[in-house]
């Protein structure tokens, strides 16, 4: 599932951290006495962040509790409050109840909070003005099943004055769907302008919203939408009714624009796609520990281990988990040649940042997790609590490419029925570059083999031909010493965890902090917050 961040995304991460620009910015919210939370801190580390976790864990919380910090702008539509989204009802009454909240307006740094003590929400005067788009569910919903819609269906009403697509909106909807429209336009009849169906041409024929496909319609009324400067957008499960080249060409269009607009842009998924679209510091999967209930935001996860969170198809003994892909790959590489049957019984994940492999490691070291589970950093990485080291004291990249042209990179060609000339000299010049995740790809696409191919081919032949023995059952021993304690008690311990969480850190990336903004913790390190 690895997927490289695409051009507009990397261009707004540019804008962003120069630091100039969003003069509108939330920069925080934390939510206590709703639906569970206790005081967690929600943190916006990039112009778009995705919200991630299974179901019922408090994604649409967050949303919610965002969508609530601002006032309409004089002049505007009303934003929805808390009011909207956390009702008394007959089986839950909420009291005591806060949402806080830190943004920024130009270099000014506001703190405030929105509280229900008793029989009613609060605002506090002080609280700001800004637009607030909040897009939920109710968009996937068929324009027939709508209210009121059935009556505009008749054939016996008349279109009103259509508001066209302009040129660049209607490029971007044939470039999201991979389609070629003609045109399109929100249209109205005459006996109620009040509920637009968007009609779209394609191939010589028009059809309305009562006739496209779910994604056709979710995505002209996401883009039938004006976004003024500066909004906050938030936007429930993203991905619903997309197919996957269209959910990442989305991400991709807003991003672009995020940038020219200067938005904020908050969305819930359970999509690897949207994931892979984004920076590691856009990315925050919302945990929930049994037997508590106890939310965790762990920030800057890959989208392996977002989705191993959320599926249960696969049992293993033992979680193993990782850096990234080069990382699984090298450790695989280990357990084969050291102990194969390790292999069969453990799921190695890539967890993304090393942030969260420390935070995992804490993990780790107070039994929080309901399998045998071990952590490994990348040997370039300082130790940590709960978390293990792969070989070398560098990257894996840079580790396996050293040992292997001290060998003269003998046997790669045989792996890859290359010629040994050319794979010298492929692998020789990509170790050239400055920045060694670019080696494998470098020297792969000299060779005309794929990039895994190649890793995968040199990882086995540096554990078989280069690894110290002494040094691969370091490697391997923990992972054997899990499955040795397993088989002696079959049953998996509770996890114990405690009633107030400890605050770890959940990512290396974050925003400078400016004049009175607190900085973000960086020791210890948070992983509930």
């Amino acid at each position: 599932m690895a997927g490289a961040v695409g051009r507009e995304v990397t261009r707004l991460a540019r804008r962003w951290q120069s630091g100039d620009g969003w003069p509108k910015r939330l920069e925080w919210i934390e939510i206590s006495g709703i639906r569970g939370w206790t005081g967690q801190r929600f943190e916006l580390k990039f112009p778009i962040m995705a919200v991630v976790g299974e179901n019922g864990v408090g994604k649409s919380t967050i949303l919610q509790c965002a969508a609530s910090v601002y006032e309409a702008e004089r002049g505007g539509e009303r934003n929805k409050f808390a009011t909207d989204f956390f009702l008394d009802t007959p089986w839950e009454q909420i009291k005591g109840a806060q949402i806080s909240y830190y943004l920024r307006e130009g270099r000014t740094d506001r703190s405030g909070s929105i509280r229900k003590r008793s029989d009613r929400w609060r605002k506090r005067p002080e609280q700001r003005q800004r637009n607030v788009e909040y897009i939920d569910l109710t968009r996937v919903q068929p324009v027939s099943a709508r209210a009121g819609y059935a009556k505009i269906a008749s054939i016996k009403n008349r279109e009103g004055v259509p508001v066209l697509f302009d040129k660049p909106r209607l490029e971007r909807m044939s470039r999201i769907m991979g389609r070629g429209y003609g045109s399109a336009r929100s249209a109205t009849v005459t006996s109620n302008a009040k509920r637009p169906v968007v009609v779209l041409e394609f191939s010589g024929s028009e059809y309305s919203g009562f006739h496209q496909g779910a994604g056709e319609t979710t995505v002209a009324e996401l883009l039938r939408a004006d976004l003024p400067m500066y909004s906050l957008v938030v936007i429930d499960e993203i991905e619903s009714s997309l197919h996957p080249r269209a959910q990442r060409r989305l991400i991709r269009d807003l991003a672009e624009r995020c940038r020219e607009r200067e938005l904020q842009i908050i969305l819930t998924t359970h999509s690897p796609y949207v994931l892979e679209e984004l920076p590691l510091e856009a990315r925050c999967c919302v945990l929930q520990a049994e037997p508590t209930g106890d939310r965790l935001l762990v920030y800057g996860v890959s989208p392996e281990f977002a989705m191993s969170k959320m599926d249960e198809s696969s049992y293993p003994e033992c979680e193993v988990y990782v850096e990234d892909e080069r990382a699984r790959t090298m450790l695989q590489e280990i357990l084969t040649v050291a102990e194969p049957m390790l292999r069969h019984r453990s799921q190695i994940t890539p967890y993304g940042a090393a942030s969260v492999g420390r935070a995992l490691g804490q993990m780790v070291t107070e039994r929080r997790f309901a399998r045998p589970t071990c952590v490994y950093l990348d040997g370039d990485m300082d130790p940590a609590p709960g978390c293990k080291t792969l070989p070398g004291d560098d990257a894996p990249e840079v580790v396996v490419f050293d040992a292997l042209k001290a060998t003269g990179f003998k046997g790669i060609d045989r792996r890859l029925g290359r010629p040994y000339a050319e794979v010298v000299d492929a692998c020789t010049k990509a170790m050239l570059m400055s920045d060694h995740h670019d080696w494998v790809s470098t020297a792969a696409t000299q060779l005309i083999v794929g990039g895994e191919n190649l890793w995968q081919a040199m990882c086995a032949q540096w554990a078989t031909t280069c690894l110290d023995p002494a040094t691969a059952n370091d490697v391997v021993e923990p992972v054997s010493n899990l499955l040795m304690e397993l088989a002696s008690h079959p049953v998996p311990p509770t996890p114990v965890l405690e009633t107030s969480p400890p605050k770890l850190a959940t990512s290396e990336a974050g925003l400078a902090p400016s004049p009175g903004r607190p900085a973000a913790p960086t020791e210890p390190e948070r992983l509930f917050d």
